[in-house]
């Protein structure tokens, strides 16, 4: 897989998603300790995280040197240079009706020699954690799983079936 070109400063990469929403609105990440699963790829070398890692708000790990925090520092087993990737916690958003058949921005990442790995797109993993509400009841929907890129369920109050279909995403530069 090809790896995206960053040069080995700061860069801001967003995360952009699009669905198809059934009778569902504000799909979001859903508190501090959900999981962004990502595939990594060095910055300095190249090497390959062979397992998916994942980054949560609520985590903060010191840099070296005495450099500030990030979400998440990696150091390389192939050449031992610390990654880190922060997440910007005021620039997460939730996807809504209004927002159908676009690719919306969710989520900003500050990247800090690590590169994030293309194969069609980047390679993220979409699981469980989501949340979203019945876009006329206002009924909570909690622990959406998007792994499989589809969910359904069943509004009571609406007495309606309700969804999220054809789940995409990329990463662009911010």
């Amino acid at each position: 897989a090809e790896g995206l070109s960053l040069p080995f400063a700061l860069q801001r990469i967003g995360l952009q998603l699009r669905a198809t929403l059934e009778n569902i609105t504000r799909l979001r990440a859903e508190g501090e300790d959900f999981r962004w699963y990502l595939k990594l790829k060095c910055g300095n070398c190249g090497e390959v995280s062979e397992k998916w890692q994942y980054l949560r708000l609520m985590d903060s790990v010191p840099l070296k040197g005495g450099r500030g925090s990030a979400t998440m520092v990696q150091k390389c087993k192939l050449c031992s240079r610390e990654n880190s990737i922060e997440i910007l916690s005021q620039t997460i958003k939730s996807y809504n009706v209004i927002t159908f058949f676009k690719h919306v921005s969710m989520i900003i990442f500050i990247i800090f020699l690590v590169q994030l790995i293309l194969k069609n797109f980047l390679q993220l993993c979409l699981q469980a954690g989501f949340a979203a509400e019945g876009a006329e009841s206002g009924t909570p929907f909690n622990d959406i799983n998007l792994l499989e890129k589809d969910w359904n369920d069943y509004d009571e109050k609406t007495k309606e079936s309700v969804g999220i279909y054809e789940v995409t995403h990329k990463f662009i530069k911010c």
